[in-house]
């Protein structure tokens, strides 16, 4: 079958002879029918993120079709299209036991510390691949797991209506964000460098911060970038919460006199929780209330996947991977 991997660092390519994957008892076969990319992705295309072997399926934000289940799966039907939800937490651990998935220590990490997704056929875990109406648009499918990535840093801040709100970067992650904060009736300010993802941010109906604005209640941080963290807390207001969702290796940009002193509540966003963060999204796909595929700005088939990946961090927006042959090819306009 065919499959996208990774043979150096920054070389993908398509290749027509991968090893079929096995359908488990437990898991579902999925025809991939899409893929978003995601940072972390990049992290494994530029090399910075070592993973077990070369060459390496990559990708982990997929969506696609039942072609078969596994002989102890009960709950899920050939021809349902599903979402993947792509870090299987063991459910068994002290972690798990306590809600908390995303820490569990036992966590397989699909496209890290297991093979992506980037092939025409996969196997999952049966409780890992979330079915959605055949009706739901793909580009929203291909957003589903980033989404839920926001939507959960959103619920774990606690920020409501009427909070004055501020995200930094708008990247994927950040438009992502944006979209997870206008669905609770929070517009948010902006900080961009970048003038045509400030753009699209305005579009999707957050604002621009305005020069020297301060005032901010929370703060949503997205890119990973300590001193744009750090400029971002000097906007806030005394108790205020941020809350940190971009990774980044540089110290926190304060000390601990400033986060006393400010009676700052810093929190760590990571992934989502099993399961219900994830159905809670879909939901919010699925009924319309959000539209994430708003957020790409780029598509392409599977044959040039070297080209989504190489590009994908210039782009205003997102890029997805298509390997449905229905769905019209490539849409690259921001190139």
């Amino acid at each position: 079958m065919k499959a996208a991997v990774l043979t150096a660092p920054r070389r993908i390519e398509t290749v027509d002879d991968w090893p079929e994957p096995e359908c488990g008892p437990h898991d579902v076969l999925v025809r991939l029918e899409g893929m978003g990319v995601c940072g972390s992705d990049l992290a494994v295309f530029d090399g910075d993120r070592a993973v077990p072997a070369l060459p390496w399926v990559v990708g982990h934000e997929g969506f696609g079709r039942i072609v078969a289940v596994g002989g102890r799966v009960v709950d899920r039907a050939v021809g349902q299209r599903v979402v993947i939800e792509p870090n299987y937490a063991c459910l068994d651990c002290p972690e798990c036991a306590r809600g908390l998935t995303s820490a569990c220590t036992k966590r397989v990490i699909v496209g890290m510390n297991a093979p992506g997704l980037l092939a025409e056929r996969i196997a999952v875990p049966a409780p890992f691949a979330h079915p959605v109406p055949d009706t739901t648009d793909p580009a929203d499918l291909a957003c589903a797991e980033p989404y839920t990535v926001a939507r959960t840093a959103v619920r774990r801040g606690g920020v409501g209506a009427g909070d004055k709100t501020l995200v930094v970067g708008a990247g994927a992650q950040g438009l992502l964000l944006c979209q997870a904060l206008l669905a609770i009736g929070v517009r948010p300010a902006v900080v961009e460098p970048h003038p045509r993802r400030l753009a699209h941010a305005e579009v999707l109906g957050a604002r621009a911060a305005d020069d020297g604005e301060g005032g901010f209640t929370y703060v949503f941080e997205s890119s990973g970038v300590a001193a744009a963290l750090g400029a971002a807390l000097e906007c806030t207001v005394p108790g205020a919460t941020a809350v940190l969702v971009g990774l980044g290796s540089a110290g926190l940009p304060l000390s601990v006199n400033q986060l006393v002193r400010s009676q700052l509540t810093l929190r760590g966003s990571l992934i989502y929780d099993h399961p219900g963060d994830f159905t809670a999204a879909l939901a919010d796909i699925t009924s319309g209330a959000v539209r994430p595929g708003a957020a790409i700005d780029a598509r392409f088939p599977l044959e040039d996947a070297q080209e989504a990946f190489a590009g994908a961090r210039e782009r205003a927006g997102k890029t997805w991977i298509s390997l449905d042959p229905e769905d019209g090819g490539r849409n690259d306009d921001d190139n």
